[in-house]
């Protein structure tokens, strides 16, 4: 029952139209309409099954004027969908879990779901707008002098953070213990990356891939990572491995051997310790840092890797 509610208040409506029916409308192809339904993350329904409104309508709509426009290439919009599609769905489970949690202890006397529900909803579309503008002012900013194009390789120091021995600790610690520690974890590596001007770009788990573009600043970083647990008690030990070289962007992931030697890298490195590659290690002030060569390794994909031990220089 309130599943259904909130549907119509979130819609406006009651659902009245099939997706064949969306798809006239909309002026789409109906393989393209319910590729695109595939492609968002919703099991495929049946053409004659109502299940939609006119606001499904009013998105095709838009999606086919971006389409015809220009801005979405018919090669890249699958792409594009998939990524918005997942990006949503983590953000709605993660505010679906929030909002239930707050309805369930609500006592006697407060205001009912439904009027809870009435006065969130919109409240988190607008925060989410602001937040949403906010990123696309500063990503505009940060490649304002580079190459546009949604798929750009680029030189940048690519970087991962691992939490030391995160299985052993998972068993050993509550649900809420370990959702603290993680929590704490993520903050304190996106405000450091933040500083030195990096991005992260996805967090997994016990462990965050960030990029910078500055070699000495992702350097820094990653030795102020592995420093943290020293003075704050709260953020576990960490690992950080480091590669710098050419990245390709898109669609808010990067990929390529850079990133491949960086996790490479982080997997083989002592705990509280900091491995960077020998491109990465070349470019770093040898008088700032202290920066040692070590035994060349063997690991997947790399049968002679050669890393480098990162520490900051002693005070003369």
């Amino acid at each position: 029952m309130l599943i259904d509610v909130a549907g119509e208040y979130l819609f406006d409506s009651a659902p009245t139209l099939t997706q064949r029916e969306v798809a006239d409308r909309a002026g789409m192809d109906l393989d393209l309409a319910n590729s695109l339904w595939r492609y968002l993350g919703f099991p495929e329904v049946e053409d004659d099954r109502v299940a939609f409104t006119e606001a499904d309508v009013e998105a095709l709509r838009v999606t086919k004027r971006l389409i015809d426009l220009g801005v979405l290439e018919e090669d890249r919009l699958p792409q594009f969908v998939r990524s918005l599609g997942r990006t949503f769905a983590r953000l709605a489970d993660w505010q679906t879990r929030l909002l239930l949690g707050v309805l369930q202890t609500a006592e006697d006397g407060e205001q009912p779901p439904l009027d809870v529900l009435a006065e969130v909803i919109p409240m988190v579309e607008e925060v989410q707008g602001y937040v949403w503008r906010r990123h696309l002012l500063a990503t505009a900013s940060r490649i304002a002098l580079r190459d546009v194009r949604s798929e750009t390789e680029r030189q940048l120091v690519v970087g991962f953070v691992d939490i030391v021995g995160y299985t052993s600790r998972s068993r050993q610690m509550s649900p809420r213990a370990l959702g603290a520690m993680v929590e704490w974890f993520e903050r304190v590596v996106t405000e450091l990356v933040v500083q030195h001007g990096g991005q992260v770009i996805k967090t997994i788990g016990d462990e965050a891939l960030f990029t910078v573009d500055d070699p000495t600043e992702g350097a820094l970083l990653a030795l102020e990572l592995v420093e943290r647990a020293e003075a704050d008690e709260q953020f576990p030990d960490v690992r950080v491995g480091l590669a710098h070289g050419p990245v390709l962007a898109r669609l808010g992931d990067v990929f390529g051997s850079t990133v491949n030697i960086a996790a490479r890298l982080t997997s083989v490195a002592r705990p509280a310790r900091v491995l960077v590659d020998a491109e990465l290690a070349e470019l770093l002030d040898h008088e700032e840092f202290r920066l040692r060569r070590t035994r060349r390794v063997s690991v997947k994909g790399y049968e002679h890797l050669e890393p480098w031990s990162l520490k900051r220089q002693r005070e003369r």
